[in-house]
């Protein structure tokens, strides 16, 4: 498997500094953050594009994903927490059609980059619409995103967390079912498999086929705070055994945006972690 790191770690410095301190530390490829204050779709020039992909070239990283599961971008100015909203759900079709719009400028920008995948949320329940009315929409917003991914051959993970709309294994299965479309599939963030105290066999067994991404980080205490793996209590091994048992081929992608003041040092803290629990015996 591949290991990456996310950019959304490093928010206090530009992306070509991201992708300069996760090649130094010894990443194979690096996640991609499509919000502030790094690539924010729909403003990112042609020339940026090549810049950046000369740069990864250079680095010798490989793109895991674009992360497009926040829009704290589109707030003037930018709140100190990360936005879901506007979200695929949201039932206001201006804010919905601004979001379909942001993923689609996603879509394309990975495909200039030859990404193989985005990621994106459901975003949080809004109070008076039901989660089965939010499902509903949710799909119906999918469609032309997925038909834009199909065109520019990239997938699309939905990456589901505890208290969205898409909140577990079960429901991202259901959505997937109903938009029919081979592009769709998951962003699996294994700590909020955890959270959500899904079975780790089973779930990898559920989703085997469909996960274009994962997500590492450990939690400790059900509480949903991004660890360095092993500072947590989270099952490492029964994951990473069962996505080698499915044959996952994809990239294992630390997800440590809660470490902004040190992600160089929580990086290879993270990356020595799972290197060494891949080669041990455990991990079969």
């Amino acid at each position: 498997m591949l290991f990456a790191y996310s950019s959304n770690a490093f928010t206090r410095t530009s992306l070509s500094s991201a992708l300069q301190a996760i090649a130094e530390i010894g990443f194979d490829g690096v996640e991609i953050l499509c919000d502030r204050p790094h690539w924010f779709p729909g403003t990112v020039a042609p020339g940026e594009v090549d810049r950046i992909a000369a740069l990864l070239y250079e680095l010798n990283l490989t793109v895991s994903n674009l992360n497009a599961n926040t829009a704290t971008g589109y707030y003037h100015p930018h709140p100190a927490i990360n936005h879901f909203e506007p979200a695929l759900t949201n039932p206001d079709p201006e804010m919905r059609r601004w979001r379909q719009q942001y993923t689609i400028e996603t879509i394309r920008l990975a495909a200039q980059l030859n990404a193989p995948c985005i990621s994106i949320t459901s975003g949080e329940p809004i109070p008076g619409v039901t989660r089965n009315q939010a499902s509903e929409i949710m799909v119906e917003s999918l469609k032309p995103i997925c038909e834009e991914a199909a065109r520019h051959n990239v997938k699309i993970g939905i990456e589901y967390e505890p208290g969205l709309i898409i909140e577990s294994a079960a429901d991202v299965m259901a959505i997937m079912a109903q938009v029919n479309s081979p592009a769709l599939g998951v962003n699996f963030d294994i700590g909020h498999s955890y959270l959500m105290h899904e079975d780790p066999e089973e779930t990898v067994q559920l989703l085997a086929g469909r996960i274009w991404n994962v997500h590492v980080e450990d939690i400790k205490n059900n509480i949903h705070f991004h660890l360095i793996p092993g500072e947590g209590d989270l099952p490492f091994s029964r994951y990473l055994s069962a996505l080698n048992r499915i044959n996952y081929q994809g990239a294992l992608t630390l997800e440590l945006y809660s470490y902004p003041e040190k992600p160089i040092t929580a990086g290879k803290e993270g990356l020595a972690y799972l290197t060494s629990l891949l080669n041990d015996s455990r991990v079969d």
